[in-house]
């Protein structure tokens, strides 16, 4: 929110500089990060009163001034604006000044005129296009009220006001009001606000007679207040007004829409204001849209309704989203003579999805969405009355018709100095503690016992961000000073943080694929439509969100692939071919029937390019399948599963490569991945030769473990036999092995896969493995006689049980 340094001094005594207020302000909880100034490098702006005005000789468009700026004799100004006139009261720069964007003005000739100055539009001061009055955005600024010649111009249009930035925490709505903020800045300094509170005179006629009010759920509006102001003649806001609202980032219209944009800033309660005349059926109905409802809001767009909507009706057809904008069928016009002024609350979920549903999210909405005073909600009422007499000479009818209505009673806490002292480590005396409730505009009672005192503190509506005891300890803390608290650890016990099991395995999987030469990314968990087709391990249902900020992160992503897959796109976009990127985090799967997806933690890697760089000793080695099978290996090897952890050929994921894509089991349980990316995919994708893996982490990580036993290294010799097999083409290396582990006896300690031909020399349909046995006796030294009956099993299995042929 941005706070007039000018205006919060009239509200509150203020015994510091913008700047050091800022850093107060900062060092409470609530931050500043800024302090501006507008006329911040501008000079030599005064007010000037233009006596006479005649066209240029030589053109059509500009027009010789003779202009008044306060000094002996006027100055000769030309100017090429629509809208000026003589006896206008206007801003001149004089020659030498600055304007915005450092722009020097100069005396000089203008079409063989001279002109000694220059008339400005706001625009042209550093006022921005949102703030400037619609009414002077083809001319220059034109004040209503008699301004004295030669005054300084940054001084009546405010801009050598400090504008404070005050950065507020959604729990601190109460600060959008300069109330608000005056009881903030007034506690931080032990000073208390001073409001000056004016009497609303209201005319004989009653409001109950003009208008009849009614809420159809008092849910949806706690509390609806309606007043009517009769007789009020529509112009422009005097300057004081225009100035508060300018600095505070708003646009000046007229002086009834500024009556209630003026007080949203002071109350920090939204109003909206309606034609009274527009009003059909001179009837306030607040209800819910029927789907399909039309509504054209005041910024000219139409809307087509929901029922989640909340709408102000006349009765019958909307004039108002409730909370949000008001309808253009009863905007407050030039015409308008008697004004409806609305004051209430409404359910801040409907509000808020209404905002973001049209895209009408406006400063109002955000103080609905936030919470408002409900103890303010009628005096800001009375005073959009009030104003509404004196700025534009209307007569408020007696009496507030409500259509529902809440309780402002403040909440009362008990807190002990005790507590206080004990969770802030601090020492502070009850008197202290007291004075701080007191300079917060908290209701404060002590009752002392032999070795406490509680306090009952009674909490003011206007702060309902405060509702138990630790609210009322973060108070203190803020106020006594964050920086003054000791540095001392909690009484409390302590407990010595450790990593889970869970947490401890995952650490050591990034180190692993670190140190085989990968590197770690983070990517969105929010995907397009679509990037959930593919990689799938576990079925589920899509869980997309309800308001998608963009297209591209609506779906919560169900693998980790697709991230990954735009990393790579990136990288090679910018010359970045050799890519080893691994990723571990959560994947969102929903069944069928539930309303919340699982989470489930996974891991996923890609390759793209070579893993092995080209150098004088050694050829570059691109990345293919066993590269990401060994890295895989590796890691699983790394977690000692006891159970069966096996790799089998897959054709359940289109996007993987036919011929080079695998499916990852455990006892069964398929828990992952790995290949390369089908061709026709990569195409679409625009996406090089690409090698990736994905696992689910959650069975690895309650799967049973391997006992580590150390045993020391063998004194007896091993023997080694091998064998080649001339087999079908079909038959794995996994086959093969299963089948020599189950008949190899006690002593084969291992069989590894040392060679493979297929080729023009052998039968068609074959191809020729050949494998490495070793056997063991760690006890004895093995007879030939041994090996060979054990060796003789295994072949005759081979034979039997795959069909081969032992060449």
């Amino acid at each position: 929110m941005d706070v007039s340094y000018e205006w919060l001094k009239e509200l509150v005594d203020v015994p510091v500089t913008p700047e050091e207020l800022a850093d107060k302000v900062s060092r409470t909880g609530i931050e500043v990060p800024s302090v501006t100034y507008r006329g911040a490098g501008m000079k030599k702006l005064v007010i000037g009163h233009i006596e006479s005005e005649v066209m240029h000789p030589n053109s059509d468009h500009l027009h010789i001034c003779q202009v008044d700026v306060g000094e002996d004799e006027l100055r000769q100004i030309i100017c090429g604006a629509p809208n000026v006139a003589a006896g206008q009261t206007v801003v001149a720069a004089l020659p030498g000044a600055r304007i915005a964007n450092n722009v020097k003005i100069k005396r000089g000739k203008i079409r063989g005129e001279v002109s000694d100055g220059m008339l400005c539009a706001l625009q042209e001061i550093g006022f921005s296009d949102s703030v400037a009055p619609h009414k002077y955005s083809d001319g220059i600024y034109v004040f209503d009220e008699a301004i004295k010649p030669g005054t300084d111009a940054m001084d009546v249009l405010g801009m050598n006001d400090a504008v404070l930035d005050f950065d507020i925490t959604p729990n601190r709505a109460d600060i959008l009001g300069m109330r608000g903020t005056a009881w903030e800045v007034g506690a931080t300094y032990g000073n208390k606000p001073h409001f000056e509170e004016k009497h609303l005179v209201e005319g004989s006629q009653k409001t109950a007679d003009m208008l009849k009010v009614s809420v159809t759920d008092p849910k949806d509006a706690p509390s609806y207040n309606l007043r009517v102001v009769t007789g009020v003649k529509i112009q422009d806001s005097p300057l004081w007004m225009q100035k508060r609202l300018w600095n505070a980032g708003v646009r000046p219209i007229n002086n009834i829409v500024d009556i209630t944009n003026y007080i949203m800033l002071y109350f920090g309660q939204p109003l909206h204001a309606f034609d009274y005349d527009k009003l059909d059926n001179k009837e306030i109905l607040v209800r819910r849209a029927t789907d399909g409802e039309k509504l054209t809001t005041l910024d000219g767009n139409d809307h087509e309704l929901v029922s989640d909507d909340i709408v102000i009706t006349d009765g019958d057809k909307p004039v108002a989203l409730a909370g949000v904008m008001g309808g253009l069928n009863s905007e407050i016009t030039k015409d308008t003579t008697t004004v409806v002024f609305e004051a209430a609350t409404f359910n801040h979920i409907n509000i808020r999805k209404t905002a973001q549903r049209y895209n009408l999210r406006s400063q109002a909405s955000i103080r609905f969405e936030r919470g408002i005073d409900l103890a303010s909600i009628v005096p800001a009422l009375n005073e959009a009355a009030r104003l509404a007499g004196e700025l534009g000479g209307g007569t408020a009818t007696a009496g507030v018709i409500t259509g529902s209505s809440v309780s402002a009673d403040p909440v009362v806490i008990d807190i002990s100095l005790n507590r206080i002292n004990k969770i802030l480590g601090t020492q502070i005396s009850a008197v202290a503690v007291s004075k701080i409730f007191d300079q917060l505009g908290f209701g404060v009672q002590e009752q002392a016992s032999a070795d406490d005192v509680i306090f009952t503190v009674s909490v003011p509506a206007r702060r309902w961000d405060i509702s138990i005891v630790p609210d009322l300890i973060e108070e203190v803390a803020r106020i006594y000073g964050y920086d003054q608290l000791p540095s001392t650890l909690p009484t409390t016990s302590q407990t010595v943080g450790t990593l889970t099991t869970v947490q401890e395995r995952v650490r050591r999987s990034r180190k692993l694929l670190e140190a085989m030469g990968m590197d770690q990314a983070i990517t969105y968990a929010l995907r397009r439509e679509g990037d959930n087709k593919h990689f799938i391990l576990e079925p589920g249902e899509t869980t997309k969100l309800a308001w998608p900020m963009t297209v591209d992160h609506q779906e919560l992503r169900q693998n980790m692939l697709s991230g990954l897959l735009d990393a790579v796109k990136y990288n090679v976009a910018h010359g970045t071919a050799d890519i080893a990127l691994y990723e571990q985090g959560r994947t969102f799967i929903r069944h069928a029937g539930h309303d919340r997806p699982a989470e489930h933690e996974y891991l996923a890697g890609v390759f793209s390019g070579s893993m092995q760089q080209d150098s004088w000793n050694q050829k570059a080695k691109p990345v293919d399948f066993f590269t990401v099978k060994g890295i895989v290996s590796a890691l699983l090897d790394d977690f000692d599963i006891a159970g069966n952890i096996e790799f089998a050929a897959t054709d359940l994921d289109s996007a993987l490569h036919p011929g080079q894509g695998a499916s990852i089991y455990l006892d069964g349980e398929r828990i992952g991945l790995l290949g390369r990316l089908h061709p026709e995919f990569e195409h679409e994708e625009g996406l090089p030769a690409t090698f990736v893996f994905e696992l689910n982490l959650e069975p690895l990580f309650v799967a049973d473990r391997n006992v580590k036993i150390a045993v020391p290294a063998p004194k007896f010799p091993g023997v080694t036999r091998d064998v080649a097999l001339l087999i079908a083409d079909n038959v794995t290396d996994q086959q093969v092995l299963d089948v020599i582990k189950a008949n190899g006896g006690k002593y084969l300690q291992s069989a590894r896969l040392f060679d493979v031909y297929a080729g023009p020399k052998l039968p068609a349909g074959t191809k020729s493995l050949a494998y490495t046995l070793t056997y063991l006796n760690p006890e004895a030294t093995l007879t030939d006689e041994t090996v060979s009956a054990s060796f003789a099993k295994v072949t005759a299995a081979l034979e039997s049980e795959l069909k081969a042929h032992i060449r």
